[in-house]
């Protein structure tokens, strides 16, 4: 009899996406830079998303702003003379530390072509001169930083461009500063406080929500709770009080406050993005500093330290968001909703999660889908993100995910969870899962390099995994109906992937719950290719059994693939 695990069932309590949802008009329309000759992609069938009809748990986080949670003011010491301090030269903010591999996914501001069309220059409000222009417009952003203090609305058929590095920055200059305490002080800059919204990792001090970042010559300091902890590299945002605190002498120093929620978002169809940097915006969570609708292409951009998502495609049927750079987001690097064939393509979308938000199971990481149909995420390189790398979750139809690299993400390289008609595939994995903190674990209910959770025909073919906290995760839980009836894990075809596990608790297989079994034949695991430590290792589970090569195959199970050590 071979030994068996406790099986434990917590319900993933990941949010459907339902950031910053405009009507948009459905559209077809080739982008500004003409017709994509690429072709259909897999799974590109033109049927429109079914309408939502009821959400399943968990409940979505809806991002409205609730009413103004009053925040208890600390205790104010005696201040010594304010002091007015010269606004330093705004210094662009420092790219995220994470490395690229030379060569490797091109991306960026570097890619943009020449722009010819209506100068915008740093010391003109762009929002007034993009209201003012015409349909169909073409603007060019001078070099250097254009401080956006409303949301830029284009208008159809426009393009928003550079060629010479410019910085769209949603913050402002903090300036007199006092000496407080051993600390620095500055009033009269928040808004009004407002409520909770999202998931927190540290779900004690539950500060990740809060929008308003601030930066130091380009650094991003580290939010704290309350006065007492402010020290240097950190700040303190006192909303009753309307005081920010840093732990750094400011004086001398360009310090920086994110405002502005968004950046860039209109309902307006075939809009163009090219060779911006957007950054600092002040984003609610789930909301994105950038806002895609329908036919818009968003290309060779560099969208960083926003608060919250750096790109959202919303109702953005047709769009297309390609060989950007997306990094170092507060909550995730993109994020879709309610899209018919939108394509992620090309990008780098590294480092994001920088504001804390939970890892293991909330909108947090790389990229998340969502109530989407058709389309794809493919060529792009995903790492190092603080949460799960690539994420379907809820009502996804019919979407392909391919020839991605994935790399160190802290949870599941990719989670396709309550799904159907997915297709996975030449994927490159390696590294994830591996992140501690809050719901982070290493059975096959925490996930792997690839999780299939209670979704229906999906297939997972010619992926490359290693290194993950598991192979390849397949979850049958109970998530109650949705638009599509009751929500099952059914038809799901393992093939032609190459999976190392070595070492540790590192597995392969299935688990269940009580209320969610998996009818035999619903699963099919075939001419896969296994790596491992040795092959009388237990690298295999079936509802809590454990299994070695041989055990598995006899079992009925990747009964033609191959086992081997390495």
């Amino acid at each position: 009899m071979k030994k068996s695990v406790t099986i434990i069932c917590v319900a993933a309590a990941g949010a459907v996406a339902l950031t910053g949802i405009v009507a948009g008009t459905r559209s077809n329309l080739a982008s500004a830079f003409g017709q994509d000759k690429s072709g259909i992609l897999p799974g590109d069938q033109p049927h429109k998303p079914r309408p939502p009809r009821h959400t399943p748990r968990p409940t979505p986080s809806v991002p409205t702003t609730p009413a103004p949670t009053p925040t208890a003011t600390s205790a104010t010491p005696t201040a010594t003379p304010t002091t007015t301090k010269p606004t330093a030269t705004p210094t662009p903010t420092a790219p995220p530390t994470t490395t690229l591999p030379p060569g490797s996914f091109p991306a960026g501001p570097s890619l943009a072509p020449a722009c010819k069309g209506t100068t915008i220059s740093t010391d003109q409000n762009a929002a007034d001169v993009i209201d003012k222009a015409p349909t169909g417009t073409t603007f060019c952003f001078s070099a250097g930083v254009h401080r956006i203090n409303r949301t830029l609305q284009p208008k159809a058929n426009s393009t928003l461009a550079s060629d010479q590095g410019a910085v769209l920055t949603g913050s402002i200059p903090l300036t007199n500063w006092a000496a407080d305490n051993g600390d620095w002080v500055t009033r009269g800059v928040l808004p009004a406080a407002y409520g909770m919204s999202g998931q927190c990792e540290d779900n004690a001090a539950n500060i990740c929500y809060l929008r308003e970042q601030v930066f130091v010559n380009g650094k991003h300091l580290t939010r704290v709770k309350t006065r007492d902890k402010v020290a240097a590299g950190t700040f303190y945002a006192d909303y009753a009080g309307n005081a920010v605190y840093l732990g750094d002498n400011p004086s001398g120093q360009s310090v920086e406050m994110s405002k502005t929620p968004t950046a860039i978002q209109s309902g307006a169809t075939n809009v163009a993005i090219v060779g911006l940097t957007v950054e600092h915006f002040a984003s609610a969570p789930q909301s994105g500093a950038v806002v895609l609708a329908s036919g818009w292409r968003v290309f060779a951009n560099d969208i960083r330290w926003n608060h919250a998502v750096g790109a959202m495609l919303v109702n953005a049927d047709g769009a297309v968001l390609d060989k950007n750079l997306i990094r170092a987001n507060g909550q995730l690097g993109v994020g879709q909703y309610s899209t018919t064939n939108g394509r992620i393509v090309g990008n780098q979308v590294s480092g994001n999660n920088t504001d804390g938000f939970w890892i293991a199971d909330w909108e947090s990481g790389g990229i998340k889908t969502t109530w989407s149909t058709n389309g794809a995420v493919s060529g792009n390189l995903i790492k190092e993100n603080r949460g799960v790398g690539l994420w379907s979750d809820a009502y996804d139809d019919g979407r392909v995910f391919s020839d991605n690299q994935i790399v160190d993400n802290a949870a599941d390289g990719i989670r396709y969870e309550i799904g159907r008609n997915g297709v996975i595939e030449n994927n490159t994995i390696t590294g994830n899962g591996l992140g501690t903190g809050r719901g982070s674990g290493q059975s096959l209910w925490d996930g792997g390099g690839i999780n299939i959770n209670t979704s229906t025909n999906v297939t997972v073919r010619n992926n490359t995994l290693s290194g993950n906290v598991n192979g390849i995760s397949i979850q049958s839980r109970t998530r109650g109906n949705g638009p599509w009836g009751l929500n099952l894990l059914r038809d799901v075809t393992v093939t032609g992937n190459k999976v190392t596990m070595r070492g540790g608790t590192t597995s392969t297989g299935m688990v269940q719950n009580s209320g969610a079994a998996i009818p035999t034949g619903e699963v099919l695991l075939k001419a896969n290719t296994y790596v491992l430590d040795s092959l009388t290792a237990d690298r295999f589970q079936k509802f809590g059994q454990w299994f070695s090569a041989a055990e598995w195959k006899a079992a009925g199970l990747d009964t033609d693939s191959q086992f081997t050590t390495g």
